[in-house]
C-alpha cells in the first residue's frame, strides 16, 4: 500500500481519492474548497489544509484540477509540488491540459528528482465513480509500471501510450471523437422530434447497431429529459477542443470537423450553458432549429 497525496477533489477527484482509500492506500487530500474532501474522510483518508501538508512524506502524488495554469500553479507554483515533495516521488497528473505543458513539467520534475506521468482519463463522472476510467498515460515505462497498481483501482483500460506528453496527446483526440459524437447524437435527437418519431424507441433500435456507441448509451437520457447536470461540463470541453485545435495546427494536420464542432461548444458556452454537462450540446441544436424551449 502507499501514502498517496490527492490534489483536487471535484466531481472526478473525489470518488477517485475514495476509491484508493477503499483499495487500503493511506491518502491524503487537498482542495482549495475544504468541505470537498469530506467523501475522503468518510472513506478513511485524510484532510490536508495546504498542498505542503498534503504532499509531506507521500509516495505518490496525483493530481486532478482543471486546466494548464491550474496544473502549472499546483506542480510547480510558489508553494506546490514540486517546493514540497519528497525527492523520488511519483507525480501522476489526471487533469486534461497541453501536451506542450506536460512536457515541460516534467522536465522540471526530472531537475527537483521527481518522476512525473501524465494519465489524462476518459468515461467522465461515471467512470470515476464505478472505477471504469480509461486512463492513457505519458511517460517513463518503468514509472508507468511503479503507477500500474494505481492505475488499476481506478480504472478499466490502462494503457502506456509513450513519452511524457502522449497521454495528452491521446486525451486531446478523444475528446475530439467524444466531442464529435455528442453533436452527431444532439442532431439526430432533434431531427427524430421533429417527424414525430417515439425518440426512445428510435435511440434503443440504434443502439444496437453501427450507430451504437458509449456516448449513445450514456448520454441518450440527459437528452430525452433534458437534464444536463454535468458529469463533464461545457466550458471544459470547450478548453479541450482548444487544446486539440492548437496541436493539429502545430502538427500541419487538418481537422475540419474538430474544427466545426469547437465552435458549436464555444457557441454553447457563450449561451450561458457552459456549467451543463456536454450532453447539453443538444440545447444548442434546438436552439439552430428554432425548438428550443428557452
Amino acid at each position: 500500500m502507499s501514502s498517496i497525496a490527492f490534489i483536487g477533489l471535484g466531481i472526478m477527484g473525489s470518488p477517485m481519492a475514495v476509491h484508493l482509500a477503499g483499495a487500503g492506500h493511506d491518502v491524503t487530500g487537498y482542495n482549495r474548497t475544504p468541505e470537498k474532501t469530506k467523501p475522503l474522510v468518510d472513506a478513511g483518508g485524510r484532510a490536508a489544509k495546504s498542498i505542503a501538508e498534503a504532499v509531506e512524506g507521500a509516495e505518490v502524488i496525483c493530481v486532478m484540477v482543471p486546466d494548464s495554469p491550474d496544473v502549472r500553479a499546483v506542480l510547480a507554483g510558489e508553494g506546490g509540488v514540486f517546493d514540497h515533495a519528497r525527492r523520488g516521488a511519483l507525480v501522476i497528473d489526471f487533469s486534461s491540459i497541453r501536451p506542450d505543458v506536460t512536457a515541460q513539467l516534467a522536465r522540471q520534475a526530472r531537475e527537483r528528482g521527481l518522476r512525473l506521468l501524465d494519465a489524462p482519463v476518459s468515461g467522465g463522472e461515471a467512470g470515476a465513480r464505478n472505477a471504469a476510467l480509461s486512463i492513457m498515460v505519458g511517460g517513463e515505462p518503468a514509472d508507468f509500471a511503479a503507477a500500474k497498481p494505481i492505475f488499476d483501482v481506478l480504472g478499466k483500460t490502462v494503457v502506456h501510450v509513450g513519452p511524457s506528453g502522449s497521454g495528452q496527446t491521446v486525451k486531446a483526440a478523444n475528446q475530439l471523437i467524444v466531442a464529435a459524437n455528442i453533436q452527431a447524437l444532439a442532431e439526430a435527437v432533434v431531427f427524430l422530434a421533429a417527424y414525430g418519431v417515439d425518440t426512445a424507441a428510435a435511440l434503443e433500435v440504434l443502439g444496437g447497431g453501427l450507430a451504437g456507441s458509449t456516448v449513445l448509451q450514456q448520454k441518450k437520457q440527459n437528452m430525452l429529459t433534458h437534464s444536463f447536470e454535468p458529469g463533464f461540463r461545457i466550458e471544459l470541453h470547450h478548453k479541450d477542443l482548444g487544446i486539440v485545435t492548437a496541436a493539429a495546427r502545430e502538427a500541419g494536420v487538418v481537422i475540419p470537423l474538430g474544427a466545426l464542432v469547437a465552435q458549436l461548444m464555444a457557441a454553447a458556452k457563450a449561451a450561458g450553458d457552459g456549467g451543463l454537462d456536454h450532453s447539453g450540446l443538444l440545447r444548442g441544436v434546438e436552439r439552430l432549429s428554432g425548438r428550443a424551449d428557452t
